[in-house]
């Protein structure tokens, strides 16, 4: 347990980090999701307009560093070939 002031004001803020980083990280698998939904439906340009939406949202969460930015760039890459090869 946190004994000093400052250690439980570290406390504190790591609780209010954590959730908005679960948000974020769940709005990310949320976006990814419907990318693959439009993908198993066969809808190119569905998946097109999901997956340029998804992209920003990969890329925001890099740059927060909640996900690796390799991590996001392969989510990308997978996910663009799995569009692809929809034509």
């Amino acid at each position: 347990m946190a004994n000093s002031a400052q250690a439980r004001k570290r406390a504190r803020q790591a609780v209010t980090r954590n959730k908005h980083n679960a948000s974020l990280r769940s709005m990310l698998r949320t976006s990814i999701k419907r990318v693959r939904e439009a993908i198993a439906a066969g809808d190119q340009a569905a998946a097109n307009t999901v997956f340029q939406k998804a992209t920003g949202v990969i890329d925001r969460v890099a740059d927060k560093r909640i996900i690796h930015k390799n991590k996001a760039a392969r989510h990308k890459s997978r996910l663009a070939a799995a569009i692809k090869s929809l034509a």
